[in-house]
């Protein structure tokens, strides 16, 4: 069994505590969090395990092999670092660091020590998620867009943006079911409470080809809203995440181009827009929560020594993304090249 230990149990450890104690290969070693309110909580809980408010103390517990970090974005690379330095395995919630700068050091850390880097995209390991990904790759045709709307009414957050929190669910999203990566992106947004970050923006991500993603989020909406179109040559895909059963729904729908020649038979083609509208299917998803698969995929990657889908390289392209998209939005929608990202990093 892997001894695990979670750092942090405000609003995701306790699903992380919870999924830990059920996974039969898991050993929750010990929680921490400065609370003692939240530690009590645990306590009335999980009557047999350890609780501290002392990090240098789960770093010395040699029953722990692995910490869970689930911490505000700002303390996320001094923890992973301080872990990782203790030969610990680390698995850190989304995004994994504040600046792509610190995302990378990390990356380069875990890989000097030959350790395991996983990163919290949970979406990525849901059941529609992961279908997506398989009919991206074997049904729908040259990839035309990826459109989602993520709204909802709160929960403001008062040290990131509405990006940083919400889009960095697509981000991650897009980054595993799209067959290219983007290679500049623009953003615009607003903030409507003096002195807090934007609580709704608008980003738009370019790639080489003529695939194009836009994301909406905003935390200021009337109703809550979890809808991605994702449109290919053959078919397209509406993930409504909201949905209880159907939350992937295929069409076979598109257009055809057609060449006719004209009347006078001349040797000039006009193009012609024709639209196929064939059956519409929802397939069988897997429906087992996705902390719970992430959370064993983690556990199976210590043990065999293999790489994470969303591993600290996955979780370095969402941050450079995020932070190309942060200063395009203090410019007002300037495009920013992720190659200039990168330089800057």
């Amino acid at each position: 069994m892997i001894g695990i230990a979670v750092v942090g149990y405000g609003y995701w450890g306790p699903n992380l505590v919870r999924n830990i104690s059920e996974t039969p290969r898991a050993n929750l070693v010990c929680v921490c969090d400065l609370s003692s309110a939240r530690l009590a909580a645990v306590q009335s809980r999980y009557p047999a395990v350890k609780t501290t408010d002392d990090f240098e103390e789960v770093l010395r517990d040699p029953r722990v092999e692995a910490i869970a970090i689930a911490t505000p974005v700002s303390s996320h690379f001094k923890l992973a670092m301080k872990a990782l330095m203790a030969g610990k395995h680390v698995f850190v919630e989304k995004p994994m660091a504040a600046t792509a700068e610190e995302a990378s050091r990390m990356v380069e850390e875990a890989a000097r020590r030959r350790l395991i880097l996983a990163v919290d995209h949970t979406f990525v390991h849901t059941g529609a998620v992961r279908k997506m990904c398989e009919l991206v790759e074997s049904g729908l045709g040259d990839m035309y867009y990826y459109d989602s709307v993520r709204v909802n009414l709160g929960l403001f957050q008062h040290d990131v943006s509405v990006i940083w929190d919400l889009a960095v669910h697509d981000l991650s999203i897009l980054d595993y079911v799209l067959p290219e990566k983007p290679v500049a992106v623009s953003a615009i947004g607003m903030s409507h409470v003096t002195g807090e970050p934007e609580n709704i923006a608008y980003l738009t991500l370019f790639f080489e080809s003529k695939l194009i993603a836009h994301i909406h989020v905003n935390w200021l909406a009337p109703v809550k809203v979890r809808r991605t179109l994702i449109g290919g040559s053959n078919k397209m895909i509406v993930y409504d995440d909201l949905e209880p059963s159907e939350k992937i729904k295929v069409y076979d729908k598109g257009i055809t181009m057609n060449c006719n020649s004209d009347a006078y038979g001349e040797k000039v083609h006009q193009m012609l827009v024709g639209y196929r509208s064939g059956d519409m299917y929802a397939p069988r998803l897997d429906m087992t929560e996705a902390l719970k698969t992430e959370l064993e995929q983690f556990i199976d990657c210590i043990e065999q020594n293999a790489r994470p889908i969303t591993d600290g390289h996955a979780g370095l392209r969402v941050v450079r993304t995020l932070e190309a998209a942060t200063r395009s939005l203090a410019q007002r929608g300037r495009v920013v090249e992720l190659e200039e990202v990168r330089r800057i990093a």
